[in-house]
Parts: C-alpha cells; sequence; structure tokens
C-alpha cells in the first residue's frame, strides 16, 4: 500500500512535467510564411529609400515625401492584413538614395535608382495581385497602380 502510495506520488509528479507539449497550447506562431510577408519588407525598404533621399536633398523631399508615406501606409495594412508583425530590424537604404544636394548628376542617378526599385516593387505587387485569393486581390493591384504612379512621378 505504501508502495503504491509513493508510485501514485511520484506519478503525479512526473505527469504535468511529462505531458507539457502533450495536447499543445496552440500559441506557437504558424510557421507557414504569409506570401505577402516579402511585400511588406518591400514597402518599408521603398519608405527607407524615398526618406533617405529626401533628407540627403532636401529640394526633392516635397516629391519624395508623399510616395515614401504611401509605402508606410501600404506596409502598415499588409502587416494588418497578414496578422503578423512588421520585420523589427530597420530597413538600411543602400548609399546610391542619398546624393550630393549640389550636383543634378547625383539627384538624376538617385531618382533613377528610385525609379527601378519602384519598378521591381510594381512588378512584385502585380505578381502577388495575380497570385492572391481574392479577398487580398483588391488591396495588392491598389499597390501596384501606387507603385507604378510613383514611377512616373520620379521621371
Amino acid at each position: 500500500m505504501l508502495q503504491a502510495g509513493g508510485l501514485l506520488i511520484l506519478g503525479a509528479a512526473v505527469v504535468p512535467t511529462a505531458g507539457c507539449g502533450l495536447f499543445g497550447r496552440g500559441d506557437d506562431a504558424d510557421p507557414t510564411p504569409d506570401p505577402l510577408e516579402p511585400l511588406v519588407a518591400t514597402a518599408l525598404d521603398l519608405a527607407a529609400r524615398h526618406r533617405a533621399a529626401a533628407t540627403a536633398d532636401p529640394e526633392l523631399a516635397a516629391r519624395l515625401t508623399p510616395i515614401a508615406e504611401a509605402h508606410q501606409a501600404h506596409a502598415a495594412e499588409l502587416t494588418r492584413l497578414t496578422g503578423r508583425s512588421a520585420p523589427a530590424t530597420p530597413v538600411t537604404p543602400p548609399a546610391t538614395a542619398s546624393p550630393d544636394p549640389g550636383r543634378d548628376g547625383d539627384r538624376s542617378a538617385v531618382l533613377a535608382a528610385l525609379r527601378d526599385a519602384e519598378q521591381q516593387g510594381r512588378e512584385a505587387a502585380r505578381q502577388a495581385c495575380v497570385d492572391a485569393p481574392a479577398e487580398r486581390a483588391a488591396l495588392l493591384g491598389s499597390i501596384a497602380a501606387a507603385r507604378a504612379t510613383h514611377v512616373e512621378a520620379l521621371k
């Protein structure tokens, strides 16, 4: 009887620790990445590039700040749609996004680099729109159209 009681006590102590992960708690993050996560990163990258260029060349600020804000809004909406948090690490724009304010050639090169980045982003958003389920396609189409407009604004 004492042995049986001892086994019951030992069993009661072992079962809770052994069964911790037995049924799962359901609060683990979904290991499958959302296909829109790269678009969040791209939107944040584009926003950072435009902000860096506007900071480096104040004459471009009026032109680039609204584009940067649009990208930031796209990132926020995509983050909301995916139900995931935005990337924690800030995106660092490349050195080509920082012109010498006194040189028009540098400004042209920066605008060309931003146009190229916008075109790549537009294509990524377009492809995501084509591949997306209907409930996501409207937002993605809007983002692709905005990026096409940004390309034109950077000419």
